[in-house]
């Protein structure tokens, strides 16, 4: 799944990420998920939950990518 995600302030959490596009039903499924080290940001894996997802990033695991782009 190739997402394009269209950011509507300075940042969105990694795991509201994950929950707004649909990758993860809950957002608790989604911080266990990126703990157990299944999320990469920008070609690196990322283990904080809720670190700070930007316009230009790309986040990716198996089997989806989402493009973050300015609104």
């Amino acid at each position: 799944m190739n997402e394009i995600f269209e950011l509507r302030g300075e940042y969105i959490a990694l795991c509201d990420l994950l929950k707004t596009t649909g990758i993860m039903e809950t957002g608790g499924i989604a911080k266990q998920f990126i703990a157990d080290g299944n999320v990469l940001v920008d070609g690196q894996v990322e283990l904080r939950k809720t670190n700070k997802i930007r316009a230009g990033q790309v986040v990716s695991g198996d089997g989806f990518e989402i493009r973050v782009v300015a609104a």
